[in-house]
């Protein structure tokens, strides 16, 4: 009895709040684009997001224009949480919302942009630093979809 209360809740959160992992797919009747693009790995540590802790223990900006302010860990410029399949890219180019699909990682989508990120650079989300490293830097032929 318990283990099927706990499922209920469980699947009771998964409806109410998202499991946080939505499934990206090409929108229908829209035309792919081809390009060669540099992939790399990124996750939300210190590291990669560039943020410190302050003096009372919450993460900060850690340079740039908004050194010292708040910083919500995990949170994408276009105000999604970040989870397995979240692209950074250069929105002037690929504007939020582009799908791609990338050979080894499989299908995201632009919901955060990044300050070295420009061009045909894109910076893949992963759980965990190591993941990311391991991804490192790729070229890869690349599918893209604008919405």
């Amino acid at each position: 009895m318990r283990r099927v209360m706990a499922w209920l809740l469980l699947m009771a959160g998964l409806l109410l709040f998202g499991s946080g992992c939505a499934t990206v797919h090409p929108p229908r009747g829209v035309p792919n684009v081809e390009r060669t693009v540099l992939a790399t790995g990124y996750c939300p540590c210190r590291e990669c997001c560039g943020w410190r802790r302050n003096w009372l223990g919450r993460p900060v900006y850690a340079s740039g224009p908004l050194a010292g302010q708040r910083k919500d860990v995990g949170m994408t410029a276009s105000g999604t949480r970040a989870h397995k399949g979240t692209i950074a890219a250069d929105t002037s180019r690929y504007p939020f919302g582009t799908i791609f699909y990338i050979p080894g990682y499989g299908y995201g989508r632009v919901e955060d942009r990044g300050g070295d990120i420009k061009g045909d650079h894109i910076d893949l989300f992963f759980e965990s630093h190591r993941e990311a490293l391991a991804w490192g830097r790729r070229y890869r032929q690349v599918q893209i979809w604008f919405q």
